[in-house]
């Protein structure tokens, strides 16, 4: 779909702020491993090697708060919480699927570029 009109991407343009919350790896990270249905904040900390407490939590606060995640208290003892993916969020997984596939599919072109730059910045 083409853009009616070239993107400007003004400081104060919402779709700023909206892309920098869905568009960080944590945030993808996260959508992605709650597409296999609800999980609870420690099950999603093992399958996200590498990320802190604070920005897990960081994370889930904000896909909560833009409507891509739920919440859900569960009343035992301890008391548990768990989160799971809205509609919403959901819909993002076609997209995030296909950047995935694109990256797979163009891995090695990268690495190249990236040696081709390296070597031409060390000259």
């Amino acid at each position: 779909m083409p853009f009616p009109e070239r993107p400007r991407f003004s400081v104060d343009c919402p779709s700023r702020l909206l892309f920098d919350q869905i568009a960080d790896k944590w945030s993808i990270m996260v959508l992605t491993v709650l597409d296999d249905g609800p999980a609870r904040f420690n099950a999603i900390k093992r399958l996200l090697e590498g990320v802190s407490q604070k920005a897990l939590t960081q994370c889930l606060r904000r896909l909560e708060r833009n409507g891509l995640i739920l919440r859900r208290v569960i009343p035992v003892s301890p008391v548990a919480v768990e989160y799971e993916i809205t509609p919403l969020g959901r819909s993002l997984q076609g997209p995030f699927k296909a950047l995935y596939a694109w990256t797979m599919d163009h891995l090695d072109d990268v690495e190249i570029a990236r040696q081709v730059f390296d070597r031409r910045i060390v000259a």
